[in-house]
């Protein structure tokens, strides 16, 4: 993503800070970028305001990976893994059970 591309994303967030997609779309750009800490940020602020966000779950998951703290990515993946299988998503399911495998 661009430095304009990110600078409209900020920009809604700004705009429109209640807004969970847009948290969310800027979370997804910065984690895209490599700025974990502060696109956890945003995806927790999105996760707070849509709480069975599965897809946002598990990237704040992986930001937590990123940033060493592997006992909050596995809670993440765990919360995550609990939605998938609640809404019927077998691809983010095997993808959570195999992440938290890899982090016992």
């Amino acid at each position: 993503m661009t430095t304009d591309a990110l600078a409209r994303q900020r920009q809604l967030v700004t705009q429109y800070p209640r807004n969970e997609l847009a948290r969310f779309s800027l979370g997804k750009a910065l984690f895209d970028r490599g700025d974990y800490a502060e696109a956890q940020i945003h995806l927790g602020e999105a996760i707070q305001r849509k709480p069975d966000w599965m897809v946002v779950e598990i990237l704040w998951g992986k930001c937590a990976l990123k940033l060493g703290n592997q006992e909050a990515a596995r809670a993440a993946f765990a919360r995550a893994l609990d939605l998938a299988i609640a809404q019927h998503h077998e691809g983010p399911q095997l993808e959570m059970q195999q992440l938290l495998a890899e982090l016992q």
